[in-house]
């Protein structure tokens, strides 16, 4: 029986890991979940400690002035860990806080696998220094995050990107294939629809 410990963010990171943790299931039926999510995680099994809408916080402004949950949050998450003595710390996207968890689980002997990598390719490069030390195994969802965090020596293994899963089944939703398809993606965050949208 394997213990998952999961660390979610927000809500895609919510959608995104309630598919991982049904996966899981399906190949052990005696793993356990535990951990920092939302309702689809908690649907698939997780016990969930903390949700994600208690940690979304974006912006400067808005992390200053939420620093006292932050390190409420930290602590709890640590803590937790501790207690749960996980075989499997699962981090999901949600970098700012998850990097640091995965230090202090890599300090504790815990097994880290991080899914839906930080984009560190993009900006603070650096940090795949501290993905090198502090994570087991990196489960990208772009094809081209592959090669670049093997060239770096790191373990990795490519997954695909989970809304692709909603991709496969267009021919029965009566779209015309001949006609262009547009998407409108806002993003995940209620804060992000908000400035994004009119």
């Amino acid at each position: 029986m394997k213990r998952y410990y999961f660390i979610v963010g927000e809500a895609s990171g919510d959608l995104h890991a309630a598919k991982l943790i049904k996966e899981l299931s399906a190949l052990d039926t005696d793993a356990t979940f535990q951990g920092f999510g939302g309702e689809r995680m908690q649907k698939e099994g997780l016990e969930l400690t903390k949700h994600y809408q208690e940690m979304a916080f974006m912006g400067f402004w808005e992390v200053l002035m939420n620093l006292s949950a932050i390190r409420k949050n930290f602590k709890q998450a640590k803590k937790e860990l501790l207690e749960y003595k996980p075989d499997v710390l699962v981090l999901v996207d949600y970098p700012g806080f998850n990097m640091r968890m995965a230090t202090f689980a890599k300090k504790h002997n815990i097994k880290v696998v991080y899914y839906i990598t930080p984009q560190v390719w993009a900006w603070k490069e650096s940090r795949v220094k501290k993905l090198k030390r502090d994570v087991d195994l990196l489960l990208p969802i772009l094809p081209f995050e592959r090669a670049f965090f093997a060239k770096h020596g790191i373990d990795v293994s490519y997954v695909g990107h989970p809304l692709l899963d909603a991709f496969k089944d267009l021919d029965s939703r009566n779209i015309e294939s001949e006609k262009p398809i547009i998407a409108i993606l806002p993003g995940s965050r209620k804060q992000e629809i908000a400035t994004s949208l009119p």
